[in-house]
């Protein structure tokens, strides 16, 4: 049984979460990359393939061994994902839906044709004049940007301008949207699909760093808030296959979808969901890819009814730009406690950061979970008291 995943950039998801669970379910595995070099310690057969052109997937795979799964977890290639394993026959996400949630002003679009949601929202192609009739306040964003990257709130026209001069200057030749900001609580929903069955997982609140940036530095699990308007909002883009993560905010008009990013939630809040739910995750994601249907998951569908406890993902972020001259280490769970705590560091001692005022500025990431907030808060605190980040 041959499992196909096409990767970019190597991951902790991919490295610990999905290369262990394909193991798990006998799978044979072949990484398709184009960064082969960085894959030679990951214990499975490495292919270069350009995995951004849907053709040189279907090529790479017909003449090798028969697939019994095509899957990635990538942002950037999902719909070249999903139509191979189309070509295959394979189960697999819709390449239209793929297309459409990666594509924010597809996904605006989407959204309103159905009926499900309005956003006033402005599509800029490149070269484009920026608009005088836009909301403001606003915020501007690239068509399919990624970990926070070059989006910001402006609040008039001369924001506006500027900001959307400068993302240019960074980005040419790249479309941007400019949209109403949706000023409320944010939240996660995290669903599962088989194409028959979708299964909500659970949630998470999040916790933004200072506007003018959308940098998440918290994500606490907490039972999803308008979650049958998320549904919606999915079975109309037709992202019912796989593992979602859906952002949106609880305005004052009721929730509205932020972005639709179609594979599951990253910065380790996938590891924290799966410890919390006490499942598989990674195994029940590459299952459906595998061809087997979903199990009933009592409590699961409709909130966050099967966790454990309290769950917490903490990115410590830089606060200022300079040289990394101390640092904690990896930690795990050792020995009985309230409270399991692990931290993944992203840099290491002698790492120059270069604020970007977004995802990129995490200097590592700290989960933890207890029996209640309160416990965690307190746990969370006492790590960072005696293991601190010293950027100088």
């Amino acid at each position: 049984m041959r499992l196909y995943l096409t990767a970019l950039k190597p991951t902790d998801s991919v490295a610990d979460g999905f290369l262990p669970a394909a193991r798990a379910l006998g799978c044979d595995i072949t990484i398709l990359t184009d960064r082969p070099e960085h894959y030679r310690d990951a214990g499975a057969e490495v292919l270069a393939c350009d995995v951004r052109d849907a053709r040189a997937v279907i090529d790479v795979v017909a003449h090798h061994h028969p697939p019994a799964a095509i899957f990635s977890n990538s942002d950037h290639i999902q719909v070249e994902t999903a139509l191979a394993a189309a070509y295959f026959d394979l189960p697999g996400k819709d390449w239209r839906a793929c297309a459409t949630a990666k594509n924010k002003a597809l996904t605006r679009r989407r959204l309103a044709e159905a009926g499900v949601e309005t956003v006033r929202s402005v599509r800029l192609a490149p070269g484009d004049p920026v608009p005088g009739d836009v909301p403001l306040p606003a915020v501007v964003k690239p068509r399919e940007g990624v970990a926070s990257e070059d989006v910001v709130l402006v609040g008039d026209a001369r924001e506006l301008a500027e900001a959307v001069g400068a993302i240019r200057a960074r980005r040419p030749g790249e479309a941007l949207v400019v949209e109403e900001y949706l000023d409320g609580p944010l939240h996660t929903l995290e669903t599962l699909g088989d194409g028959r069955t979708l299964q909500v997982l659970g949630g998470f609140r999040t916790t933004l760093g200072p506007l003018p940036h959308f940098v998440e530095e918290r994500l606490d699990w907490e039972p999803p808030p308008g979650a049958d308007h998320v549904l919606a909002a999915l079975r109309a883009l037709g992202a019912g296959f796989g593992a979602c993560h859906t952002e949106y905010a609880m305005t004052s008009g009721g929730p509205r979808i932020i972005e639709v990013n179609y594979r599951v939630i990253g910065d380790h809040c996938d590891f924290l969901m799966a410890d919390l739910l006490g499942i598989p995750l990674f195994e029940r994601i590459l299952g459906v890819h595998l061809g087997a249907a979903l199990a009933p998951e009592p409590g699961a569908v409709g909130g966050n009814g099967a966790a454990r406890g309290h769950g917490t993902a903490l990115s410590l972020v830089a606060e200022r730009s300079g040289t990394v001259v101390a640092a904690p280490g990896t930690v795990a769970p050792s020995g009985p406690g309230p409270v399991r705590i692990w931290h993944r560091p992203l840099r290491a001692v002698g790492d120059r950061i270069d604020l970007s005022h977004t995802n990129r500025d995490y200097l590592g990431i700290v989960r933890a979970i207890g029996p209640d907030r309160a416990s965690v808060d307190e746990a969370l605190a006492a790590f960072g008291a005696r293991s601190p980040w010293v950027v100088e």
